[in-house]
């Protein structure tokens, strides 16, 4: 009889599949915590932004990737919890401490918007969720007293916590920390018995009822997790944008969200981070190329917009899994070379989906 080392179940429970993958991850750490003194400042505030946008992803990627939910609403949150963090910010209140206030109030903020999810799903929830980021944006110009409105308001600078670090730096650090410990949250939800249930509501929420599990409940701690990591990208984000106006958590932002997980990969953590990267380099790689188009095709303005919308549908036509899904199957056709299976690389759902009623 084998041993219960060598249950290859244990595998579903540990962070990682094989020792190899602590050791390339601890290096990715390494380089990410070193990056301060390896990059240019302008690489450093990118990576900044990936790494605010792969939290901001990482919840949204709980939401819609686990949990099965649709959400085009979650640029609400992200400005709920910049605006907390400004008005807190302001008064001289640490940022670990700011940053778990807009975390709260974001996650009830969740609580609220996902009672329409317990009756309603699909398209339904997504109207649902799409009311409620124009009345928080509403709210946004409308309480000039604490968001100034469409005049916006100025977020004040990160404190200096470490001597001998310029502020770009030190808040790039923070970003990297919070990061690190939001990946190592959701990859222990996943594993355990809650995150079993969501995972288990996205595939079927009729067997999922069935075996005892309480809908309602886990489908609102869905949406508050959720809103809550939102929440804290949101905080970080308001410390990097330094200048926030309601315009900025519109319908827009939640689409840009949508599609860095579709593209990234939708239901992997690994997605969500490849998802940062894609919206984030974009831009500077568009403007770069313009240069080499004729000058009408490059002074539109739907340039940017056109080029999204296309990689997209090439995404969902050819890889629904996205980056991440298209990279497992490269390393798993060079590991297995010459015996991967012919049909490796043809269009696959993006994951089982048995309810039929």
């Amino acid at each position: 009889m084998e041993s219960s080392n060598t249950n290859p179940y244990d595998r579903d429970f540990a962070l990682t599949r094989s020792p190899s993958q602590y050791i390339a991850y601890g290096a990715l750490i390494l380089l990410l915590l070193g990056a301060p003194w390896l990059v240019s400042d302008y690489l450093l505030s990118q990576a900044t932004f990936i790494l605010i946008y792969g939290v901001v992803g990482l919840g949204l990627m709980l939401l819609c990737g686990y949990t099965g939910l649709f959400s085009i609403g979650h640029a609400a949150f992200l400005g709920i919890g910049a605006y907390t963090e400004a008005a807190l910010a302001a008064k001289g209140v640490p940022i670990p401490i700011s940053m778990a206030a807009a975390a709260i109030l974001c996650a009830v903020a969740g609580v609220i918007v996902g009672l329409p999810a317990i009756r309603v799903k699909g398209i339904y929830l997504a109207i649902a969720t799409l009311a409620f980021c124009f009345i928080v944006e509403e709210i946004f110009v409308r309480w000039d007293s604490v968001t100034g409105g469409n005049v916006g308001r100025s977020v004040t600078p990160v404190p200096t916590y470490f001597s001998g670090l310029e502020s770009g730096q030190q808040f790039y650090l923070i970003c990297a920390l919070v990061a690190i410990l939001s990946t190592v949250f959701v990859l222990n939800l996943l594993r355990s018995p809650t995150g079993r249930a969501l995972i288990a509501l996205r595939d079927s929420e009729i067997s999922a009822q069935s075996m005892g599990i309480p809908v309602a409940f886990y489908k609102s701690l869905s949406f508050a997790l959720s809103a809550a990591l939102t929440g804290v990208g949101g905080a970080l984000y308001a410390h990097q944008i330094q200048f926030l106006t309601p315009d900025q958590f519109g319908v827009a932002q939640s689409i840009d969200l949508i599609m860095m997980l579709m593209i990234g990969g939708l239901g992997s953590v690994h997605g969500a981070f490849l998802g940062a990267i894609f919206l984030i380099s974009m831009p500077p790689l568009i403007g770069w190329a313009k240069d080499f188009l004729p000058s009408a095709v490059a002074q539109s303005a739907g340039v940017q917009g056109f080029v999204y919308g296309a990689i997209l549908v090439i995404c969902v036509l050819l890889e629904p899994h996205g980056m991440y899904g298209r990279w497992i199957k490269i390393r798993t056709a060079i590991a297995m070379f010459p015996l991967y299976p012919v049909g490796m690389f043809r269009r696959q759902k993006a994951y089982l989906k048995s309810e039929r009623a």
